[in-house]
């Protein structure tokens, strides 16, 4: 009578990590809002699991308004519910360059001391997780591939390499939009007017990471400083630029 106890515990347990796991994928911007969920087959031989393990964490997920099944098509990421307290600062398209300033200006004051707190406190897994990050960018980049995921991954490995949620759960807020270039092309209607940047960011990155490794707070903090600073003086060269027609402002 007793046997079949474990079982249900056991399922409801294992559903529930692959549940959460899904849901930081969702959070950290690897599934966006829009995209198509793996099939369930890839999600049994990723996590190594039932079917019916999956589809009881895709339940979880869905009636927490994360997922959306569709008749023949799959499931699909949902954006996050809207509330009061979500962060909307970055999130709304705009007509001012200065604005893509202003937010730089903004993320120096987090991000240099996340480079800061990663340096002195990540593990050696974190630091694998930034140095993944800087491997994917460089094949994407050699291959002529999009990098703005990558680029959005690199700052939330390094947000969770403080260990302090805080950081990854701002940057979470903020989501891609607060890659500079992601936002230029919504401003410009798809149109980036600047020359690709992917070598100078990529060697920005790994001079951040680098100082990380070593474990140098102050290399780090500096380096995350001229990487931010670096965008801002892009910027401003382009809003001062007359060709470019969102640059003039009342």
């Amino acid at each position: 009578m007793t046997a079949s106890v474990p079982g249900p515990a056991k399922r409801k347990t294992l559903s529930s990590q692959v549940a959460e796991e899904l849901r930081a994928r969702i959070e950290g911007g690897v599934y966006a809002p829009g995209d198509k969920l793996p099939t369930e087959q890839a999600l049994v031989e990723k996590f190594g699991c039932s079917r019916t393990v999956i589809r009881e964490a895709v339940a979880t997920l869905r009636a927490d308004g994360l997922l959306e099944s569709r008749q023949g098509a799959g499931v699909y990421v949902l954006a996050p519910p809207a509330s009061e307290e979500t962060l909307t600062l970055f999130s709304h398209a705009s007509d001012k360059i200065s604005d893509i300033i202003e937010e730089l200006e903004l993320r120096i004051g987090i991000e240099v001391e996340a480079a800061g707190l990663a340096a002195a406190r990540s593990s050696p897994a974190q630091e694998a997780a930034i140095q993944a990050e800087l491997d994917h960018f460089a094949q994407l980049m050699a291959e002529g591939k999009s990098t703005d995921e990558s680029d959005f991954r690199f700052h939330m490995a390094i947000a969770a390499a403080t260990n302090n949620t805080r950081f990854k759960t701002f940057l979470e807020h903020i989501g891609r939009r607060m890659i500079p270039r992601v936002k230029l092309r919504t401003v410009m209607g798809g149109f980036d007017p600047l020359p690709n940047r992917d070598h100078t960011i990529l060697q920005e990155h790994q001079a951040i990471a680098d100082a990380i490794f070593a474990s140098d707070i102050d290399s780090a903090r500096d380096a995350m400083r001229r990487h931010l600073l670096i965008g801002i003086q892009r910027y401003r060269s382009l809003k001062r630029s007359a060709a470019t027609p969102v640059a003039q402002e009342d």
